[in-house]
């Protein structure tokens, strides 16, 4: 317990302690290189699934085992108590909301960067030095990435070979690997839709289990999992729509806990009466706006659908709340909870609506929405398992792709940048005078850690082949990067191996930012725990 001169007055309160110097650094340093390992064994095209089985209770029930070697799917299901671990925790997510991929590689270059601080620490070296020298061999490897990186968002065709080819690469290293000629197809023709929306809702993934992967496919347009009312056509052209979110279930009494007393059938009677009065009104108010599709979000009863029959207009109840809103978008309509004035309402448009069979179910599709980008991919796979992985492989190349089409540039893959940053910070070395150059060396040997991380993973000899790969950059050869088919160092340009720029300048900062974060730390404080009634 901390006290002032050893035996003053106590500080803390009584169960709260402190860890402090040497003692909060190395704590610091364990926790965040275990998560490192962690996960270090899913990197890379030839990395390990995991496994994650919930408690029980959690998730409900008994709780579904998870399938993945996505790195930001493995952090967010494990529960971590120590604070550090927590930051490279963060930084796995925030990756993943801004570049969807390298998830993994982010936490395993922060982890490499701390092992090595670590060594310097332990030789006596003040962590301020340390955190100079890495600062000075971020900025060279920035740099050395920033003059690698390679444009050609001006060339409609190399653009979309250049997006083809990130896609590939982010599917190699996921369950899609074996089809990922044809998903990464899917991918790009769903981004390049977008035509450079700032809009990722307007691809729909709907998983279908049964029949296998290769067997999903793009369909243009938007799927709803839903059905068309009874008796109303299964198909309609130029569909003006509206999109609401009202009850269409009042012809019944629903004030709860609320009690007619009446002395007659007659005046049960005219209380129904009412009721359908009121609703034909309602529906007639909606029939007004000129609209002949109506979707509610919510129940439409029978005594209204028939009336919408009447009226001619389809009636399609019950879509979920995620399908409404991203309808609603795609269709260029608003949710419309009131009826009273139709030449405030936008109704939505498209130019067909079709029943169509998915396996064995029913869905209806919209083709030609007002917002035309709109798509769906279908994925199709044997056990929800592997659709759910399937669905976490494609969001990661939809992201990746998504943010290429922001930012063109792209660099090279398979290790090819990471062993090329490295050799910069390497010729930084000797302009660095003091001891921040040794710090600016560890920075560049975390560096060739993901090259030899990603041959360890594929069961190839490391040594060998970074030795080559490095021995390759120092001749100028900056393509060169690791290849797994046979086990040795290949052109990536010539193999098409590409990364997007954007998520790899990302991985490099995030992981330099975190690390120094963590080299700080010289104070860890713990307050005490709730104490539970009875002072148990």
């Amino acid at each position: 317990m901390h006290r002032i001169f050893g035996g003053g007055a106590q500080i803390l309160q009584n169960g709260a302690s402190e860890e402090r110097g040497e003692n909060a650094r190395l704590q610091a340093f364990i926790g965040a290189i275990a998560i490192g390992d962690m996960v270090k064994s899913t990197l890379g095209p030839k990395g390990m699934d995991k496994i994650l089985q919930p408690m029980p209770g959690q998730d409900g029930g008994r709780g579904q085992a998870t399938v993945t070697n996505d790195g930001a799917t493995i952090l967010k299901a494990v529960w971590i108590d120590n604070p550090a671990a927590k930051i490279l925790v963060d930084i796995s997510k925030t990756q993943d909301q801004e570049c969807g991929d390298g998830t993994t590689s982010v936490v395993v270059l922060a982890a490499e960067l701390l092992r090595n601080a670590q060594i310097l620490v332990e030789q006596r070296m003040h962590p301020q030095v340390i955190i100079k020298g890495y600062r000075i061999a971020l900025a060279a490897a920035r740099e050395k990435l920033e003059s690698l990186a390679t444009d050609n968002g001006k060339d409609d065709v190399a653009f979309r070979e250049d997006l083809l080819r990130i896609a590939r690469t982010t599917l190699s290293s996921k369950l899609l690997k074996h089809e990922k000629e044809h998903f990464a197809t899917l991918a790009v023709d769903a981004v390049l839709r977008l035509q450079g929306k700032p809009n990722l809702d307007y691809i729909q993934v709907l998983k279908k289990a049964g029949a296998s992967l290769k067997d999903s496919f793009l369909e243009e347009g938007f799927i709803l999992e839903k059905k068309i009312g009874v008796g109303m056509p299964k198909k309609l052209e130029n569909c003006r729509i509206m999109v609401a979110n009202c009850q269409m279930d009042t012809d019944k009494i629903k004030i709860y806990g609320a009690r007619v007393k009446v002395d007659s059938f007659e005046a049960v009677a005219e209380i129904e009466a009412a009721e359908k009065e009121k609703m034909r009104n309602k529906v007639d108010r909606i029939a007004a706006h000129g609209c002949n599709v109506f979707i509610n979000r919510q129940l439409i009863y029978n005594y209204p659908e028939q009336l919408f029959k009447d009226a001619g207009i389809m009636a399609i109840e019950h879509s979920d709340f995620e399908g409404t809103e991203r309808l609603a978008a795609v269709l260029g309509a608003d949710i419309t909870s009131t009826f009273e004035n139709p030449e405030e309402t936008k109704l939505g448009f498209c130019t067909m609506i079709s029943e169509m069979m998915i396996g064995e179910d029913k869905v209806i599709k919209f083709t030609g929405c007002a917002e035309n980008e709109a798509c769906t991919i279908v994925l199709r796979g044997a056990s929800t398992h592997i659709l759910d992985e399937a669905e976490r492989s494609l969001h990661d190349a939809l992201a990746v792709l998504y943010q290429t089409v922001q930012d063109t540039r792209v660099c090279h893959g398979g290790g090819a940048m990471e062993m090329a940053m490295s050799a910069a910070v390497m010729e930084k070395v000797t302009d660095v005078p003091g001891k921040e150059s040794a710090a600016v060396e560890h920075f560049a040997m975390a560096l060739r850690q993901i090259p030899m991380i990603l041959a360890d993973n594929a069961g190839f000899d490391s040594q060998e082949l970074c030795g080559q790969l490095k021995a390759a950059h120092a001749k100028g050869q900056h393509t060169m990067g690791l290849e797994f088919t046979h086990g040795g160092i290949a052109d990536m340009e010539q193999l098409g191996i590409m990364e997007s720029f954007r998520s790899k300048m990302s991985q490099l900062c995030s992981a330099a930012e975190a690390a120094e974060m963590i080299i700080r730390v010289d104070d860890i404080i713990k307050n005490a725990p709730r104490q539970r009634d009875g002072g148990m």
